[in-house]
């Protein structure tokens, strides 16, 4: 079995294909056939079993982002226990007027947190405490239109590309 990669046959065909139609090369059409056939066809069964090795990788990877879904979920309702928990907790310390609770695994204990800005009236806050924030975004449907229209648009090129479609 020939163990040549999808690459190596497609610059054998290449090479091929200039040698055989080469005009000082007087080949009969029957051999030059016959030739280009049979490398088509080493590199469309290459070119399905890439496919098929591709299609193997993407329904591991949709495996993989399955679990990772599932283990985002169960990980995020386990840190609303805890966070559930710690409240419950904080909340009947302090109910109860215990600041602190020692044991040989760890220390618990109430503290006061820094002070901390709570903006109550965002339009009663003065000038001088307030920042401007400028935020740009590109319009690429209207760059498009123009660039379509034959209106240059500076920093910017419509840029047509190819992609592979596997049905």
């Amino acid at each position: 079995m020939n163990k040549l990669s999808l690459y190596d046959l497609s610059s054998h065909y290449l090479s091929a294909l200039d040698t055989l139609t080469d005009p000082e090369m007087d080949l009969p059409a029957e051999v030059i056939n016959d030739t280009l056939e049979a490398l088509t066809g080493e590199i469309e069964d290459k070119a399905v079993n890439v496919a098929k090795f591709m299609r193997n990788m993407e329904t591991t990877a949709l495996a993989i982002k399955e679990a990772e879904a599932a283990m985002a979920k169960r990980r995020k309702a386990l840190e609303n226990r805890v966070s559930w928990m710690k409240a419950y907790l904080k909340e009947n310390m302090e109910k109860s007027g215990i600041t602190k609770i020692e044991c040989p695994y760890f220390k618990l204990s109430l503290q006061a947190n820094p002070s901390a800005v709570t903006v109550l009236d965002e339009a009663a806050i003065p000038a001088e405490f307030k920042e401007p924030v400028i935020s740009w975004k590109i319009d690429k449907t209207a760059i498009k239109e123009a660039i379509k229209l034959g209106k240059s648009v500076p920093g910017a090129d419509l840029v047509n590309g190819s992609r592979l479609v596997i049905k």
